[in-house]
């Protein structure tokens, strides 16, 4: 699910569609650069198949990834354009409790996705104060 062919100067390559590159680097951030790395790239999406996403979230059954990548699209909502359904289909994936992203850094908790998220990560800090 999620990966399509296609054609790059007669080279057939397999590459990820667009809602599965975005939770696939919401799951696995150290396969995507960091938390800043991912978080930077997934910002340069201009629209995302939520229904998409919903669907793979499903596949993969993780609780924790299905409220970062709704907390994610949450707090880029005014940048991306939704295709498919919204972000309520992602709500009913989140954890029944709340989870942390990262025990050992603790942080805020996003109480629709009840998911704790670094303040690090939340507050960017990887941006130039401006």
């Amino acid at each position: 699910m999620g990966v399509e062919k296609m054609d790059w100067h007669g080279v057939d390559l397999v590459v990820t569609t667009q809602a599965r590159t975005l939770v696939d680097c919401l799951d696995r951030p150290d396969l995507s650069g960091g938390w800043e790395e991912a978080w930077r790239s997934l910002e340069k999406m201009r629209w995302v198949d939520v229904g998409e996403v919903h669907a793979y979230l499903c596949l993969l059954g993780n609780a924790t990834t299905s409220a970062l990548t709704g907390f994610f699209l949450e707090q880029h909502q005014d940048h991306f354009a939704f295709e498919g359904g919204s972000l309520q289909q992602l709500e009913d994936l989140r954890p029944q409790g709340r989870h942390y992203l990262d025990r050992q850094k603790g942080g805020r908790l996003s109480a629709r996705w009840n998911l704790i998220v670094p303040d690090a990560l939340w507050n960017r800090a990887w941006e130039e104060p401006s």
